[in-house]
């Protein structure tokens, strides 16, 4: 099962920096991630000045901005970014915000069991009962075919 928690940090000309780590525990059997949900800009943010918002990724070194705010123009991004199992910085390079970044600390503890590899594992003693497996939805993409079969309307 897993553990959520909500996530939340500011950003300011004070505070620029903050950093989120995973918690070295293995009771999450399938990792920890974070999830962004909104990037926000506070209202005492100064007008006519650019708040950028930089992300730097230490499994995969990856730094790049992921929130431009101004007031009077831009006040909110939903950018519904994970980052699993890494170290993650936010960081406020340019204006002084304050910038309130908030999201989910997921934690999961639960393996996952493959049912098909647990069908073929069966020793025959629960033949009579039928077991339903799972199907994949299909929709159709936004010419109309399906997604499947791309001949097929």
């Amino acid at each position: 099962m897993a553990e959520e928690s909500f996530y939340g940090v500011t950003l300011s000309a004070e505070n620029n920096s903050v950093t989120w780590d995973v918690v070295a525990d293995e009771d999450y059997a399938r990792g920890q991630k974070l999830v962004i949900k909104q990037i926000l800009l506070g209202a005492e943010a100064k007008d006519n000045e650019f708040n950028v918002v930089e992300v730097t990724t230490m499994k995969d070194s990856v730094q790049i901005p992921i929130a431009v705010l101004k007031a009077g123009e831009t006040r909110a991004v939903n950018p519904d970014v994970e980052f699993y199992e890494s170290k993650v910085t936010f960081k406020l390079i340019k204006g002084s915000g304050p910038v309130y970044i908030h999201g989910q600390n997921i934690k999961d503890d639960v393996e996952v069991v493959d049912m098909e590899e647990e069908d073929d594992e069966d020793d025959g003693e629960d033949d009579e009962i039928e077991h339903p497996k799972k199907r994949a939805k299909i929709e159709p993409n936004a010419d109309g075919k399906n997604a499947k079969n791309p001949k097929k309307k």
